[in-house]
């Protein structure tokens, strides 16, 4: 006899009058004298199950189930216009796979507005995660990372594996986790850049990267983690920064169109965020002009030719006023504020650029100095150990096409994307300065 197939939830409605399967996690449990309802709970949604007592084997199963419990049942699926989705399933009998503990460190479904001080919840991550808002954080962060990739799969980028472990920090030298690495030190790489580089003077032409990225900043804020997943991109033969621009333009206009398309009316019903799909061009300030705007709208600023979260949150409101634009690039940042490998204009700033959304920064990039002795000058004006990156350095001693890219933050995409205020809500499971565990 063949074993009937497990459907989910949100299959029932289709299946009235038939004898189904499901299972999932005991929701809620309701006893009202000779019948118990259950709300089950699977990836698809809820159904509400009935069970009638008298069958022995049933309600001992039901005597000793607690909330969050995962169960299988098996009955006849029929409308109910008191269940929720208006069906149910009557159960003939119902097994349970896996028993929880009756007291529940943090609640699945909070009652009222109440919610669980983050902390906490971070602890249980896999216990929060449960929730159907959570679930659908993740959909749509499958969804945006699988556009990403069709986006650069469909332009001719060729996807790359960059080591983790390096001999010597990818970025200013500073904020690097070192480890012993057998007989030496090595390092866990801040970025890519290097290599995508290295890439570039391999004539591989665009090349992108999803992966790991290791950050020892002594940060707490809610944009910041020791280790995130980042998205890295690098194209050659271009001919200024601005191309990179239009490019990120372009995939990002992309990407939130098919997230939009997907799951547009789900993130307005469970976040309150409507995705505004950008049109393109997206708006461009010099930081020059960033600083008198910020001047006239009275941010201060700490520093010259960078810019704070503060004023960040200022230019993207500026670039809403001005433009109905969530978007805004800052350009031509003094080569003090950026990476020694950032090629420079004739007025000496540099070819690079940060990407702000909604208030944060989730893109950085600009066009790299692919001429190996202004190179080797900018990393010595740095006072940089030249010996020390010269593995690094000779990726442009045997020719290599001008070039650059850029670096994205996913995990800042999805909270601006979703409208939360930390990445902590969106990450899978966080590390930061004071979490390592679970």
């Amino acid at each position: 006899m063949e074993t009937m197939r497990r459907i989910y939830a949100s299959e029932i409605k289709k299946r009235v009058g038939e004898q189904v399967k499901i299972a999932g996690f005991v929701q809620a449990i309701r006893n009202q004298g000779g019948i118990t309802f259950l709300i089950i709970r699977d990836i698809s949604g809820v159904i509400q199950v009935v069970i009638k007592k008298g069958k022995e084997k049933t309600d001992n199963a039901v005597a000793a189930l607690s909330l969050e419990s995962v169960v299988e049942i098996a009955g006849l699926a029929k409308e109910e216009h008191q269940a929720p989705g208006g069906v149910e399933v009557a159960a003939d009998t119902l097994t349970i796979l896996s028993l929880s503990a009756p007291e529940l460190p943090i609640p699945v479904v909070p009652k009222g507005s109440e919610e669980t001080d983050q902390s906490i919840r971070l602890d249980w991550r896999w216990i929060d995660l449960r929730k159907p808002k959570n679930l659908l954080i993740f959909k749509v962060w499958t969804l945006m990372e699988a556009t990403f990739r069709k986006y650069w799969l469909t332009h001719g980028y060729l996807e790359i594996h960059s080591p983790k472990l390096i001999s010597a920090a990818s970025e200013s030298g500073a904020e690097v986790f070192e480890v012993k690495y057998f007989d030496r030190k090595a390092y866990l790489a801040q970025s890519p850049q290097f290599y995508k580089q290295m890439a570039m003077a391999a004539g591989l032409e665009k090349v992108f990267e999803v992966g790991p990225v290791f950050r020892a900043e002594p940060s707490f804020t809610s944009r910041h983690a020791t280790e995130f997943t980042g998205y890295d991109a690098e194209i050659s033969y271009i001919s200024s920064h601005k191309d990179i621009m239009r490019e990120i333009e372009k995939t990002i206009r992309f990407v939130l169109q098919k997230v939009k398309d997907a799951y547009g009316e789900e993130i307005k019903e469970t976040f309150g965020r409507e995705i505004a799909v950008p049109a393109i061009p997206f708006p461009k300030i010099s930081m020059k002009e960033a600083k008198r705007v910020l001047k006239e709208k009275g941010v201060p600023s700490d520093k010259e030719g960078d810019i704070s979260p503060e004023e960040e949150k200022a230019l993207c409101a500026y670039a809403e006023e001005t433009r109905g634009h969530e978007f805004i690039f800052v350009t031509e940042y003094p080569p003090d504020t950026r990476a020694f490998y950032h090629m420079r204009d004739k007025n000496g700033l540099t070819k690079g650029f940060d990407l702000l959304w909604n208030g944060v920064e989730v893109v950085t990039g600009a066009q790299r100095e692919h001429r190996y002795d202004i190179l080797v000058a900018q990393a010595k004006e740095k006072g940089i150990n030249v010996e020390s990156l010269q593995f690094y350095l000779d990726f442009f001693k045997y020719g290599c096409p001008p070039h650059g890219g850029y670096g994205m933050g996913p995990a800042r995409m999805m909270m601006k994307l979703l409208g939360t205020e930390n990445v902590r809500e969106v990450t899978f499971l966080h590390r930061g300065v004071k979490r390592l565990t679970p």
